[in-house]
């Protein structure tokens, strides 16, 4: 039996057939990613992502009780601050210990009674022409830079001051070793090295040697390369237990060609990372419609050493990490990157203005599981049309 259905709603429902089957089903998956509502769209742009485009971790860390661990690892605590905080600490720790030396020499003098014998040549002073604080604080200067102007010095009329000057020196010496030390390892971290390793905006998702695979492009601007560069991906997901236990951002590993070796990249020209999406991948029971429904985030971790420009002992060891991430609505279904690499007079020339360039190829909406399904459907049938050739009859 028909229901009882207007004619001109019937009429209207075969034409939206018409027109999905006409547009094929990467028509089908942009129609029903425009179809998303407005709260959809806006749930999706106001969800707070784990890392930026630029690498940076959006975590902040709270309610830490054992603040004193920083101290046992200052050094590390001094490095990682920031430059306007580090040049403060910098500089406080020479300004300081200058004053604080200066007062002890300014005490010093004015109880031995320098100050108030001041132009006296028959007075044995313990350090000469310091009459007040600040030719102290010049001398606690002078003392701890070596810089010795020879106006001012410490005499051997007392035990004190030669221990003065004794333990600012080593004081100085200390300072010197831990803030230069300090300024040397901010400046050479190899941190914005990372700017000039890039990465494309979108991840696309088509076949590759009849497989649905998941691609992304990373490039590198600069003519010294990367050592050794290794690449990981992370899926970051919440999902729920078996027994309701909720798990927030859980980590999983995405293969990147770890047991091939494919995941150790010789990064001269701009390279597709493709991961295979087979039964271990987290995504073989994503499709192009369910892939609008999902809240996921790929984290791509590109890690390699610098290559030595100048002494190799200083260059060695420096490691280079660049990080971004793709969200769910940055993944595109059934697209392939463009190629960016032509061959010019005796070189290879990479076009880095096509690097975020794709082109739309056809590509089934169906999930790599059910793509897997439907072929070891179609095998049985072919192996019997292979064992059994149909033979026409002699007339």
């Amino acid at each position: 039996s028909v229901p009882n259905v207007p004619s001109s709603a019937r009429g209207k429902a075969r034409a939206s057939a018409a027109v999905a089957v006409a547009e094929g089903p990467q028509g089908r998956c942009r129609k029903l990613l425009e179809e998303d509502g407005p709260v959809v769209q806006a749930s999706k742009r106001q969800r707070q992502r784990y890392v930026t485009k630029v690498g940076k971790c959006q975590v902040n860390l709270g309610n830490i009780q054992e603040k004193k661990r920083f101290l046992s690892d200052i050094f590390t605590t001094i490095v990682d601050l920031k430059y306007r905080w580090f040049l403060f600490v910098f500089m406080m720790c020479y300004i300081v210990t200058w004053v604080v030396f200066g007062t002890v020499y300014f005490f010093d003098a004015w109880a031995r009674g320098d100050v108030g014998h001041r132009g006296d040549p028959e007075w044995r002073a313990c350090i000469e022409n310091v009459d007040g604080f600040v030719s102290a604080l010049l001398f606690s200067v002078e003392s701890q830079r070596t810089i010795g102007y020879g106006s001012r010095m410490v005499t051997a009329n007392c035990a004190e001051g030669v221990i003065l000057l004794m333990a600012q020196s080593i004081v100085g010496s200390m300072i010197d070793a831990l803030m230069v030390g300090c300024m040397f390892v901010k400046i050479s971290r190899p941190k914005k090295r990372a700017q000039t390793l890039i990465f494309s905006k979108n991840c696309v998702v088509s076949r590759r040697d009849e497989k649905l695979c998941l691609m992304f492009r990373v490039g590198d601007l600069r003519e010294s390369h990367m050592v050794d560069a290794k690449i990981r991906a992370k899926l970051i997901k919440s999902r729920q237990t078996a027994e309701g236990e909720f798990i927030p951002l859980e980590q999983s590993e995405l293969n990147l060609g770890y047991d091939t070796g494919e995941d150790r990249l010789f990064l001269v020209e701009p390279q597709i990372i493709c991961h295979v999406i087979n039964r271990r991948s987290p995504f073989w029971d994503m499709s192009a419609e369910s892939l609008r429904r999902e809240q996921f985030e790929i984290i791509i971790i590109l890690e390699g050493i610098v290559e030595a420009t100048g002494n190799r002992d200083l260059a060695a060891g420096m490691t280079c990490q660049a990080r971004t991430s793709y969200t769910e609505d940055e993944i595109l279904w059934g697209y392939r990157f463009e190629p960016c690499m032509s061959l010019e007079k005796g070189a290879f020339r990479v076009d880095y203005s096509r690097f975020e360039m794709t082109f739309e190829v056809q590509t089934p909406a169906a999930s790599a599981k059910e793509l897997h399904e439907l072929e070891q459907r179609e095998r049985p049938s072919l192996s019997l049309y292979r064992d059994h050739p149909w033979q026409p009859r002699a007339s």
